[in-house]
């Protein structure tokens, strides 16, 4: 397998690292690799989940991957459907790493047959954004360093703004960034990271974010129109992207704090301190 196809195997496992997410469930450098993701097409009561395998075979990415879909909620029709169009989106891309792509892209467009009772009748299920719809996600990641941070910074806002998402970084012990976004939006920055060269290594060459790691997400307990991630008094200064330097664990704690966030502390707080 190329190493390109590693990369992306290797940040397939951090980009979708629910339980049960994702899955190798083969690898031989004769038959190539193939990868299971779980996820969602639609929202509400048309939302749909679905198993897609990957079949990456030896020269990936120069040839497309094999795509099988699967679903306990869908006809074999309906599956064979998804299958094709996502076989010829995939056909479409350019020869690079795409699976990521692929996923991103069904759950946006939200395409799903729906078939009428004892008819062939389909309707086109409304596009959202991400595996959960517009439901509002918060992760919580962790970066293992930031050697120029200038440019990585400068990075991660464009993300942010790009995204649409509203995002706290923290600096000091731990480099820490909070996440509020859709979830396929939050995906897409944590692909951004594994494979966009943002950082430079010991050597001061360009390098891309290989040492990142989900600690937390979930959907947001109680969605409101107010960003859940605005300290208190400065709804309306406060930018989409926030740098907070901290000195000792006791002010990342009083960070938490202030936000509101104790309780999202407590979930990372055995990750932070091991």
């Amino acid at each position: 397998m190329s190493e390109a196809a590693l990369e992306e195997i290797a940040a397939l496992s951090s980009i979708y690292c629910g339980e049960g997410e994702y899955e190798l469930i083969h690898g031989s450098g004769v038959d190539g690799l193939v990868v299971q993701i779980k996820t969602a097409v639609g929202h509400d009561a048309r939302r749909a989940e679905v198993s897609l395998s990957f079949h990456l075979p030896p020269l990936y990415p120069l040839c497309p991957p094999n795509v099988s879909v699967s679903s306990p909620l869908l006809s074999r029709g309906q599956c064979q459907d998804l299958r094709r169009k996502l076989q010829e989106q995939a056909a479409a891309l350019p020869k690079e790493p795409m699976v990521h792509q692929l996923v991103a892209w069904l759950q946006q467009s939200g395409e799903v047959a729906k078939e009428g009772r004892g008819a062939a009748a389909t309707e086109q299920v409304e596009a959202t954004s991400g595996g959960g719809g517009g439901e509002e996600w918060m992760a919580v990641l962790t970066l293992d360093h930031i050697r120029s941070r200038g440019r990585y910074v400068k990075q991660l806002k464009r993300w942010t703004e790009q995204l649409q998402l509203r995002t706290w970084l923290l600096l000091g012990h731990h480099i820490v960034i909070v996440l509020q976004g859709t979830r396929a939006d939050i995906q897409e920055f944590c692909s951004l990271l594994k494979t966009v060269k943002v950082d430079v290594n010991c050597l001061g060459r360009k390098c891309k974010e290989r040492m990142m790691k989900v600690l937390w997400q979930s959907p947001c307990l109680s969605p409101s129109p107010e960003p859940r991630l605005e300290l208190h008094g400065h709804h309306t200064n406060r930018p989409a992207f926030l740098v907070l330097e901290y000195q000792s664990m006791s002010e990342l704690v009083a960070a938490f704090q202030e936000i509101d966030a104790a309780e999202l502390y407590r979930q990372i707080q055995t990750a932070l301190t091991t």
